[in-house]
């Protein structure tokens, strides 16, 4: 992990989130990527807040692109591991969230952690 791999998939997921395009974000995770996230428990109606898979990721995405017409992501900082990174950023009508992502030697998303501010 470096800096500039840091800084481009920062921009780049942030686009993509941005964009509302589900098929962009997505081709930064690999097929059995795990994600993790308060938000799961509400959405997905998944009471671990934890779903695994693309396909189970991809409907929850689609319902809260569905409930949030208006989502926008503004990076504030990206902080870098050794196989991971850390996205803070403003998310839903200002909350502050930051995103834990680890990578595959493939630069791929296999898990990830979504925390936000209460």
């Amino acid at each position: 992990m470096d800096q500039q791999f840091a800084a481009a998939f920062a921009a780049e997921w942030v686009g993509a989130w941005n964009a509302h395009d589900l098929d962009r974000v997505l081709m930064h995770y690999t097929d059995d990527f795990v994600m993790s996230s308060p938000k799961i428990v509400r959405i997905a109606n998944e009471p671990s807040g934890t779903l695994s898979g693309k396909q189970a990721v991809r409907a929850y995405w689609a319902k809260a692109l569905q409930m949030l017409p208006d989502l926008h992501f503004e990076l504030h900082n990206i902080l870098v591991g050794i196989d991971s990174l850390v996205l803070y950023y403003t998310s839903v009508s200002g909350q502050l969230a930051a995103e834990v992502f680890l990578f595959n030697s493939q630069g791929k998303v296999t898990r990830s952690f979504a925390h936000y501010v209460l």
